[in-house]
């Protein structure tokens, strides 16, 4: 640097000639190119401000009216009151915003609040060019709000629910499914699945012939089917093929009859394709058929016929053991797009929503391989369970579906998965009363139905 220096004062010094008229305009345009280069950048500063406070304020408006704290009508002047109050540079002149704000008209498109803003500095250096000042502007768009939904309803059908817990629950699904269908302008807005579980969950025996299932852990005896003892160290009067091997036992029958026999019901898979979304190809990853005498209610994909999820609600039936893991990972499923339950295709142009609402009233007993579906089931049983839900409920959320986790009291105190299984804090909800489903339910539709604000 000091040697250019040295030679541009050479070149102002040098009379000789015609070197001082070159270096005058050669100046000029070394001077000018620098100036442009300093005015441009004051100006991208500006704008990358301006960029940032336009942010800001469209998503601060976007949840204002999500909130109900201000109206449509208020858009505009809070919009800009906003931005002004973000853009804090000083030496631009002529700034201008303008808001303009689109209500939702339903199908899942959303509103919409866009906020335009332009600005211009004073030129220091391109004035000498003609240019006194330069432009800059920028905008910001903020899209929420009636995004399509996807719910799975995965509700606990275990022996413990018989009498008002039942009861209240069919009532307060029954609530809940008229509040979320209300949020429907149009066939497809809203689809729910219904998902009963005890021990296992019944897949439907319209399903044998599917190639996502497993034969090789299927008897169509249990252990109380006949009054006859299968397992060998059997811990329970009720285990299948499934559950007895998998808990370690010997199953002292030869599978002799057709799967026609089967009553829809399959248990948890191999681990680790128990806690994933894992498409079923190979054996491992396939869904293991079983034969569990407390089958529950045939579970119900994705529909927007309303009618039909109350009827799978109204169908439901308490018996059998509590296998929150089967249940939850079910429901999970019902939301894909793949095998085995194939969720309708998806509109690239709209935004979705993935909920699962999971209901239990007691905590884990039984899975494949640990429990034996009462409290009975040691500490150490019941943990080795809970593990594989607390698995299963982070790649849950992982994948972005939101989980809200309602347990009724059993007497045993607050579940040591649940609370951590709910995407936050606030939609987990412990409940002492079978009264207080519906309240529960209620809370989670207000929730589910809030416009949620995306940039």
């Amino acid at each position: 640097m000091r040697k250019l220096l040295r030679a541009i004062g050479g070149f102002r010094k040098d009379s000789s000639g015609n070197v001082a008229v070159i270096f005058t305009l050669a100046l000029l345009p070394i001077l000018s190119a620098i100036g442009v280069a300093v005015d441009y950048s004051r100006a991208s500063r500006a704008r990358s401000a301006m960029q940032s406070a336009l942010d800001s304020a469209s998503l601060m408006i976007a949840k204002d009216i999500s909130d109900g704290k201000i109206k449509p009508e208020d858009v505009a002047t809070t919009g800009k009151a906003y931005f002004t109050g973000l853009y804090t540079l000083k030496d631009e002149q002529n700034v201008q915003a303008n808001v303009t704000y689109t209500q939702s008209n339903g199908g899942g498109k959303g509103s919409t609040v866009v906020i335009n803003a332009s600005g211009e500095i004073k030129s220091e250096f391109m004035q000498v060019a003609g240019f006194k000042t330069i432009g800059f502007n920028s905008s910001s768009t903020s899209t929420w709000g009636n995004s399509l939904l996807r719910v799975a309803l995965v509700l606990d059908n275990t022996g413990s629910m018989a009498g008002s817990k039942l009861t209240n629950l069919k009532t307060a699904s029954n609530n809940l499914v008229d509040k979320l269908a209300a949020l429907a302008t149009k066939d497809g807005d809203v689809l729910l699945s219904v998902v009963p579980f005890a021990s296992a969950v019944n897949v439907g025996t319209d399903k044998v012939g599917a190639t996502w299932l497993r034969w090789d852990l299927w008897d169509p005896k249990a252990e109380n089917s006949s009054g006859d003892s299968y397992c060998s160290k059997g811990k329970s009067s009720w285990f299948t093929m499934a559950m007895c091997k998998g808990h370690g036992y010997t199953w002292n029958h030869t599978p002799n009859s057709s799967t026609s026999q089967w009553n829809g019901c399959v248990s948890d898979r191999d681990q680790n394709y128990d806690v994933s979304d894992a498409t079923p190809t190979s054996l491992s990853t396939r869904f293991v058929a079983d034969q569990d005498p407390y089958c529950p209610t045939k579970m119900l994909p994705l529909t927007s016929s309303f009618s039909t999820v109350k009827n799978t609600i109204g169908a439901m039936t308490a018996q059998g053991g509590t296998n929150q893991t089967i249940g939850l990972q079910w429901g999970w499923l019902s939301l894909l797009q793949q095998a085995p339950l194939n969720a309708p295709s998806k509109d690239p142009n709209n935004v979705y929503q993935h909920v699962i609402i999971l209901f239990t009233d007691g905590q884990n007993t039984v899975n494949r391989w640990d429990g034996d579906g009462t409290m009975s089931t040691s500490a150490s049983e019941r943990k080795k369970i809970d593990d594989r839900m607390k698995l299963l409920c982070e790649a849950v959320k992982a994948k972005g579906t939101t989980i809200y986790a309602v347990q009724l009291d059993d007497g045993t105190g607050v579940s040591p998965v649940l609370p951590a299984c709910a995407s936050s804090s606030a939609n987990f909800f412990m409940l002492t009363n079978p009264s207080e489903i519906d309240a529960a339910f209620a809370q989670i539709s207000i929730k589910i139905s809030k416009l949620r604000v995306s940039q």
